[in-house]
């Protein structure tokens, strides 16, 4: 395809890694329903730019939302993740898995200078997302708080580092021994296990990072009283009846919905103080699809990476 043209409020960005989110695979599967054809996927970027309105050569990085309407009542109420009009980074217009993609300038995100490219290229989705997820499990003491976490691949092994630097006890669930339970233990998570087996504490909050609608009742059966659980995905698949003496005694279900850019800045500036050490794979650009059947078959340890 031809190098896009930006437009008066748009950057021109060279690609140099882009992250390969779970985001990605719901796209191209039709998980989520079509709402641009042909499209280039991709909702992570970690860049070197060639930009208007900000420096040349400064590295900007891209995220899930690319770009709202500014004038909705969730736009003019701080809530500019639930615009009613909005635009997203590789499903209603062309993503990083690309040589360039145009962005608005005022939705990019300067990169901490700590983070190579690889290492920041799940920070601008994934990491993003975790930090939503924490924000609304509505923790305010986090010394000795204690959280479950759900699935754990680029979202989970990002926000347990930011728990722990919080000081929270982290309790893993996720099937995969080998990859996802031994990369969470090295991260020091409290305990590991199966993806719905019971932790030996009561949990203050649990977020499920993976797309799986039956985990839902057994994570909340893990919850102490009062605890929240936050969905953390995008795409879910169907939730089973869940019994109300698992919603009793003031258990909390949310979801989470994009991120503002707020929340980015927010996150930045926290993985650069504790700082994140992302774990990645790196594919090259022709490699995508073996990128995205290793991501369905949970086959990453961390992070998918494209390399451009």
């Amino acid at each position: 395809m031809p190098i896009p043209e930006p437009g008066a409020d748009e950057v021109l960005i060279n690609v140099h890694a882009c992250g390969v989110c779970r985001t990605d695979l719901h796209v191209v599967e039709g998980d989520l329903e079509v709402r641009r054809s042909p499209i280039i996927p991709g909702t992570i970027e970690a860049l070197g730019s060639d930009v208007r309105d900000r420096d040349t050569g400064e590295r900007v990085g891209v995220a899930w939302l690319h770009r709202t309407c500014g004038c909705c009542s969730f736009c003019t109420s701080k809530r500019e993740n639930l615009c009613e009009s909005p635009d997203f980074t590789g499903w209603t217009v062309h993503g990083g898995f690309a040589e360039y993609v145009v962005a608005p300038a005022s939705f990019t995100y300067a990169l901490p200078d700590g983070f190579s490219d690889l290492q920041a290229a799940p920070l601008l989705c994934a990491g993003i997302i975790g930090y939503r997820c924490l924000r609304k499990t509505g923790i305010s003491d986090w010394s000795g708080a204690r959280l479950g976490l759900y699935g754990f691949g680029a979202a989970g092994h990002v926000a347990i580092q930011i728990a722990r630097a919080r000081g929270a006890e982290v309790y893993v669930c996720t099937r995969d021994r080998e990859k996802h339970q031994a990369l969470a233990a090295e991260l020091g998570a409290a305990w590991t296990g199966g993806t719905i087996d019971k932790p030996p504490v009561p949990l203050d909050a649990g977020i499920i990072l993976a797309p799986a609608g039956e985990i839902v009742p057994a994570a909340l059966s893990h919850l102490d009283k009062g605890g929240t659980l936050v969905l953390g995905g995008i795409h879910m698949s169907p939730i089973p009846e869940v019994p109300y003496e698992l919603l009793y005694r003031e258990r909390v279900v949310c979801s989470v919905a994009n991120n503002p850019r707020e929340d980015g800045h927010a996150f930045l500036r926290e993985a650069a103080e504790v700082p994140v050490h992302t774990h990645t794979e790196t594919f090259a650009l022709e490699n995508a699809n073996e990128a995205l059947e290793r991501l369905q078959h949970d086959g990453i340890r961390g992070a998918a990476v494209l390399t451009i």
